[in-house]
């Protein structure tokens, strides 16, 4: 499989169905997360933990997976992803409002699993849009 599917994988069936079991196929044994969340666990695991708190939050999450550009070992995604606030996440208490988030993640494959993951994200967006940043 090459680097990009590897990718398109996570964003279609972990990502937007749900399905936290493929990480296990898709996450290299020694993954370095490099923006983890406050006490996120090392691998598969952490990635996983950090997923429910986040499909709690936004149960009808969708991410739009807009461009993909792979070079060698490197796959970059760009996406927004949007749903509606249902649940508390980041101490803010649901707010039932629909959210869209715009961010970027970057990847490094190694045999066809994610080794390294960075991301940037618009929380401070998000944050506005949940009301707690002004």
């Amino acid at each position: 499989m090459d680097n990009k599917a590897v990718i398109t994988r996570l964003f279609d069936e972990v990502l937007n169905q749900g399905n936290l079991e493929v990480l296990d196929e898709l996450i290299g044994a020694d993954y370095l997360e490099h923006n983890p969340v406050p006490g996120q666990l090392p691998g598969a695991a952490g990635i996983k933990a950090k997923l429910v708190a986040l499909r709690q939050a936004f149960p009808d999450i969708h991410f739009n997976l807009e461009e993909l550009i792979g070079e060698g070992a490197a796959v970059a995604a760009r996406y927004g992803w949007e749903g509606t606030h249902m649940a508390e996440i980041m101490g803010i208490q649901p707010t039932g409002k629909t959210v869209r988030v715009r961010g970027m993640d970057f990847y490094r494959l190694q045999d066809a699993r994610i080794a390294e993951h960075w991301d940037c994200v618009d929380e401070i967006g998000l944050l506005r849009q949940l009301g707690a940043w002004h």
